[in-house]
């Protein structure tokens, strides 16, 4: 046998022996064989069986009939057949009733306690449940890289975990190729990458436009000229990320030297912004950083930009067309009135 409990619009069904309370809601003598048939009966019996026992809870607590029915804008006379239509349904009398008071019987007593119980852990996970669905609880993925990681991506956190608290923020940091397919498979909900990024697939925000630093050691020749233009560092040896970890940045500045004519003249590789400022600092070379780096790369360098119009990074935050979860919109609309560079 199932045992159907109905409360405030939920159906719980329980196998006998399992569940605590074993209540049966009788099916309408009413319901039509087209009714039968598409299953349009459900949603009439569970109205009914909500509205008897929502009927039943408010009587059971204020165990007075009179203020029950004012407490439901309803006539005396309909809740007190409410009562006896539930207890018809469920076998059992709910309520001992005498001319002065109005009590609940054992069986009502144990039925108002498991209903209250379940309608209690109901109303908890509705709550809960609300609170994912309107973005202001559960997990936000946020995927990021380098050029992202000192001031736009902090920025954004920042102001997300202000404004809804209940949200956790996964932070990782992934190369901008990477966070491409993670996004798509669906290991991170939203990414800060280099730009432009344009696909059928993907939503994409401009977030800033950098100019182009050159990163030289101390009493470099380059310090002395008046400006530096994208020639200049033809004869320059370079010292730039790896095509594993900076592949689209690598990219984007071998078409930009490559427009200008210059062939750029790499001598050495690293992986990260730490060795790779250590060995400009020693005098082995020059490297190429962002605006939004250089109020960050330490007192062992010095810094110029690089006088040309077009040579700039892009910095975009990307989700997926069909993500729809609101944590990730409002995520997004904190991202879009952030000072912006462009």
């Amino acid at each position: 046998m199932v045992s159907v409990i109905w409360t405030r619009g939920c159906r719980f069904e329980e196998a006998d022996g399992i569940g605590h309370l074993p209540i049966t809601i009788a099916r309408s003598a009413s319901i039509s064989k087209d009714q039968e048939k598409t299953g349009n009966h459900v949603s009439t019996e569970a109205e009914a069986g909500l509205e008897l026992t929502q009927s039943f809870l408010i009587v059971a607590e204020e165990l007075n009939f009179r203020r029950s029915a004012e407490r439901l804008n309803i006539d005396q006379s309909a809740l007190t057949r409410r009562i006896q239509k539930l207890e018809h349904l469920l076998g059992f009398s709910l309520f001992e009733r005498t001319t002065r008071e109005v009590s609940l019987t054992p069986a009502g007593r144990a039925f108002y306690e498991e209903n209250a119980r379940l309608i209690y852990d109901y109303n908890r996970s509705v709550k809960a449940a609300r609170l994912v669905a309107e973005g202001k609880t559960g997990i936000l993925r946020v995927a990021y890289m380098a050029f992202a990681a000192t001031e736009l991506m902090p920025s954004a956190v920042q102001r997300f975990r202000t404004a809804y608290p209940h949200v956790d923020v996964n932070l990782r940091y992934i190369r901008t190729q990477g966070q491409k397919l993670a996004i798509a498979h669906d290991e991170v909900d939203i990414g800060y990458m280099i730009g432009p990024f344009e696909h059928s697939d993907f939503h994409s925000l401009l977030l800033t436009s950098d100019p182009l630093y050159v990163v030289t050691p101390k009493n470099h020749a380059l310090l002395h000229k008046p400006d530096i233009r994208p020639v200049d560092l033809a004869d320059c040896d370079l010292i730039l990320g790896d095509m594993i970890e900076w592949e689209a940045y690598r990219w984007q500045l071998n078409e930009m030297f490559s427009a200008e004519g210059v062939l750029l003249n790499i001598k050495l590789e690293a992986s990260n912004t730490l060795a790779l400022l250590g060995l400009v600092a020693a005098g082995l070379g020059v490297t190429i950083y962002p605006e939004s780096l250089i109020g960050f790369l330490g007192r062992n360098v010095e810094v110029r930009p690089i006088m040309h119009p077009d040579f700039r990074i892009q910095t975009v935050l990307a989700w997926k067309r069909v993500n729809r979860a609101k944590s990730v919109r409002h995520f997004v609309n904190i991202a879009k009135n952030l000072p912006v560079r462009l």
